[in-house]
């Protein structure tokens, strides 16, 4: 498709070659439900003045990343599965799709580090939680991990694309995967492979560290509880963000941090799907289902809808 010195303008995602309809279902049903219950998570933190604290303000940022996260990719893998084919997108909505999901992965990052942390407070020192999480600490830790988020990848994504793609320009993905681009690559790239390592681990280890000493006082602090009823309470309070760092950490793990990112493209794929697919898919049930106080908050949002139909 190019000649030997030209560098591409477009490339063709391949995506899956075989069952497009069943994934076409799947990925639909999965990105819908996504959407519609981190939507749900964020009305119902904003309306309901119970869940007007740190964690569910966080949590209700965390939503938001979700949706984002998964709309940068999910909508035109889609549309590639509805109308089967290698599907062609520019060079300039590839560098934007990279940019974005990288941008906004590393946003999610840190503020999991922060929601870590803000159980931390929660559990082993509650008495003052309330002036250590106040309103104007949490709100500046948001802005701090939207704004580095969005400034830590430019570089990055800048790296990626100055190389000359002179191969065949069809990446074996169903989006703009940078390890898959770098096969694209005439240039010896290994240099940048390697920094790019290096900021993977950076953004991935750094937050994990300080959510890893946070948890180890936690369950230390928790073990030292007396009554069973109050090791559970304590405990059903950092389970959901447990869960979800269990989940979100060990996909990137796997996708991010290795020292050479041209890997198989269907390690790259399953790994990919986790993180855009599944995981957001997951979110809303896991900081939902056992939580009470939200369960509360929906019911009576709930209650206060149907009375407005009915009135």
């Amino acid at each position: 498709m190019l000649g030997n010195h030209s560098s591409a303008t477009e490339f063709y995602l391949l995506g899956s070659p075989e069952l497009h309809h069943t994934l076409f279902a799947t990925f639909f049903l999965f990105y819908s439900v996504t959407v519609m219950g981190n939507m749900l998570i964020i009305v119902i933190v904003c309306v309901d003045k119970r869940l007007q604290s740190p964690m569910y303000f966080f949590l209700g940022h965390l939503s938001v990343l979700e949706i984002l996260i998964t709309s940068v990719a999910v909508p035109l893998m889609l549309w590639g599965l509805l109308l089967p084919g290698m599907q062609a997108i520019s060079l300039t909505a590839c560098s934007a799709q990279l940019y974005l999901y990288l941008s906004l992965g590393t946003s999610e990052f840190i503020l999991m580090g922060v929601m870590a942390m803000d159980r931390y407070v929660a559990v082993c020192n509650p008495l003052r939680y309330n002036i250590i999480m106040n309103s104007h600490t949490c709100i500046w830790v948001v802005i701090v991990s939207w704004v580095f988020g969005f400034l830590f990848q430019i570089w990055p994504v800048c790296a990626t694309f100055q190389l000359t793609f002179c191969k065949l320009n069809v990446v074996d993905h169903f989006l703009c995967d940078r390890g898959q681009l770098f096969k694209l690559s005439c240039d010896d790239s290994r240099f940048t492979q390697f920094v790019l390592f290096l900021m993977a681990v950076f953004v991935i280890i750094g937050p994990l560290i300080p959510t890893i000493i946070s948890y180890t006082y936690i369950i230390s602090t928790i073990l030292k509880i007396p009554s069973a009823s109050g090791r559970r309470k304590a405990f059903s309070t950092c389970a959901s963000h447990f869960t979800f760092v269990v989940i979100g950490y060990g996909t990137c793990l796997f996708l991010y941090v290795k020292p050479k990112q041209t890997q198989a493209a269907e390690y790259n794929r399953g790994v990919s799907l986790m993180v855009l697919v599944v995981t957001p898919f997951l979110n809303p049930f896991i900081f939902t289902l056992r939580n009470d106080k939200f369960i509360k908050a929906f019911r009576d949002v709930m209650k206060r809808c149907c009375q407005l139909f009915k009135g």
